[in-house]
């Protein structure tokens, strides 16, 4: 137990990698590093993916490629009704950078997702982007009356939501990161060596795939209600 303690406390602790010689040293975390790579990951693959695009005379790899990018427009587009389409592809992106940024352990980098600054910067932008959305579609005044849905008297409690999603993004994917770790761990303190791969296979990829579902989900949900239109 002593050793599961010990390895949490590491999962937990963010180192700072170097000092960025400005202002007194500003301090760049592990996470911050390791998204890097992603973002240079993703840039390079997108430089790869789309080189030699036709409209006449598609490839087998611009296909499966468009499809991918339509499935994941329809996708958003069924949980939004067809409203904020230029929100679609941010929220494509945020999906393939959690869900790279879950399965990158694989490879002995430490997830971002596993920071809890990380997960809570995602959360805000997120809750930005939903509030701004319901502003876009109903107007300021329309945004602060929606306040009063469906009754004047639960305004209190709907001013809270403001706070209270970002909250629930936040600790919802930190949470399962964290837990995916810490049950591993614990299978491996109870069970043979050959048994956790199979677990891993599980939290390892396909939980950390399902966080990146489930956090793009919500939050195209909360868009959805925020730029319901007022009876």
């Amino acid at each position: 137990m002593d050793a599961l303690v010990k390895n949490l406390l590491e999962e937990l602790n963010c180192e700072t990698v170097f000092k960025i010689p400005v202002l007194g040293g500003i301090p760049v975390s592990e996470s911050v590093v390791v998204t890097w790579i992603i973002m240079a990951i993703v840039m390079l693959l997108s430089l790869i993916l789309v080189r030699n695009l036709s409209v006449e005379h598609p490839s087998k790899r611009q296909v499966a490629i468009e499809a991918v990018v339509k499935s994941g427009h329809d996708f958003f587009s069924d949980i939004m009704d067809g409203e904020g389409k230029q929100f679609y592809f941010y929220l494509m992106t945020v999906m393939v950078y959690i869900g790279i940024s879950n399965l990158i352990g694989l490879f002995g980098f430490k997830p971002p997702t596993k920071d809890l600054n990380v997960t809570a910067a995602l959360a805000i932008m997120s809750i930005i982007l939903i509030q701004t959305a319901g502003i876009a579609k109903k107007g300021v005044r329309g945004w602060i009356r929606s306040f009063k849905e469906p009754m004047i008297i639960l305004t209190p409690i709907n001013i809270l939501e403001l706070f209270i999603k970002p909250l629930s993004l936040c600790m919802r994917l930190f949470g399962n990161v964290l837990g995916a770790f810490v049950i591993m761990e614990l299978i491996k303190l109870v069970v043979p060596a050959f048994v956790p791969l199979v677990f891993s296979l599980y939290f390892d990829i396909f939980d950390g795939l399902i966080q990146a579902y489930v956090f793009v989900f919500l939050t195209g949900l909360f868009m959805a209600e925020a730029m319901e239109s007022e009876d």
